[in-house]
């Protein structure tokens, strides 16, 4: 791997709302990832009280005990482990006692043996007034923050990771103003060089990141962007999910971007073939052919359709993923639902309640009856 490969960051974020995985879970995502040549695992789960709603204290020793087997886990595979804090909701930004919590989390986290750190101001509300301290705007204060945290970590860390996403991480967002007037350029002029700055493309959930559109990111912020990837993330999407290609993406991409990292279904056993896509896109030296990507990683998913009828059939597990493909895009074999496939769904999502990975049913199940469902609704209009 050159220099350059391994500074990039590629890999995985739980970073969704909604039930964490277990560490059963995560496990087995490490051993995928470092098969694949994926680096990096940023831990960022809304749902873990202390990452986001009580952030200002310390992991009791049950939940630090599970963390800590997490982080000698990815060590143990020479992935990075990257800890997550998100305190926008509630922060004061001019209190000195709000940073030395920060740190305290920090420092627990040290002890676990992260070296890797993020702080996030997504998704919060953008007022600023008595939340700063009435010094500067939102984004100053948030760098401030940002760049002590971060020359706190290089004092005791030889060379590590920094991330920062900003309260305006995706291109609409800056189009609204959110955060204020002049968000993104004085992150940009503000924030310390070395630190990352997460950005999710033109949308939240962006059908495209163009090489153009990086580009400017980049001239505003000062620095290649890390691209934080919703492109397979279902929390928002009530029964869906999306076992599709990493797509619309140039290859071009890797060199305009400090690193790439999905944030994808919250149900752990669906994410097979969008982290597998992303692995190839991050290494393949050929040009980029999503479809064929998609074919050989659902080849390889197949073995896990295993049913108490025998083996799910390779085309029929393709037909059944095309139809849950991506969010702006359904797949080749689902974009025309003839009566001879309609037939063959309903009979595929019989077949997928009889699977034997019962993690995997569980995982699929909403999926199977929303289809259904819509399989139902075009027989009784033809």
């Amino acid at each position: 791997m050159t220099a350059r490969r391994a500074s990039f960051l590629c890999g995985a974020i739980e970073g969704f709302y909604g039930k964490p995985w277990s560490i059963a879970e995560r496990f087995e995502l490490f051993d995928r990832m470092s098969e694949w040549g994926l680096n990096t695992y940023l831990y960022a789960p809304k749902d873990d009280l202390h990452h986001r709603a009580i952030w200002r204290e310390l992991y009791p020793p049950p939940e630090a005990g599970g963390l800590k087997q997490i982080v000698a886990a990815c060590r143990d595979r020479s992935l990075r482990f990257v800890y997550a804090i998100s305190p926008g909701l509630d922060i004061r930004y001019g209190r000195g006692s709000e940073l030395e919590l920060l740190c305290g989390r920090f420092e627990q986290l040290l002890d676990m043996g992260c070296e890797h750190f993020a702080v996030l101001f997504d998704d919060i509300p953008d007022t600023f007034e008595a939340a700063a301290g009435g010094v500067g705007s939102l984004a100053s204060a948030q760098c401030r923050i940002a760049n002590a945290l971060s020359d706190w970590l290089r004092a005791r860390v030889a060379d590590p990771h920094f991330l920062f996403c900003p309260t305006a991480y995706c291109g609409r967002m800056v189009e609204q103003k959110l955060g204020g007037e002049d968000y993104l350029p004085t992150v940009g002029r503000e924030l310390a060089p070395a630190i990352h700055v997460l950005w999710t493309g033109p949308n939240i959930v962006s059908r495209e990141i163009t090489l153009a559109h990086l580009e400017e990111v980049a001239r505003v912020l000062r620095r290649k962007p890390v691209i934080w990837d919703n492109l397979h993330a279902n929390d928002y999407a009530g029964l869906r999910f999306f076992c599709g290609p990493y797509s619309g993406r140039p290859l071009q991409l890797r060199e305009a971007a400090a690193g790439i990292l999905s944030n994808p279904n919250n149900e752990f056993p669906l994410n097979y073939v969008p982290l597998r896509t992303l692995a190839d896109f991050c290494a393949t030296q050929s040009p980029w052919d999503p479809r064929a990507a998609y074919l050989t990683a659902m080849r390889e998913w197949l073995p896990a359709f295993e049913t108490v009828r025998g083996s799910l059939s390779f085309d029929d597990l393709v037909l059944f993923g095309d139809c849950c493909y991506l969010p702006h895009q359904q797949g080749a074999e689902a974009e025309e639902l003839t009566p001879s496939k309609t037939a063959r769904l309903r009979e595929v999502c019989t077949r997928l309640t009889e699977v034997r990975s019962r993690p995997l049913f569980h995982a699929l199940f909403r999926g199977i009856w929303a289809l259904r469902e819509q399989l139902d609704r075009v027989e009784r209009q033809s």
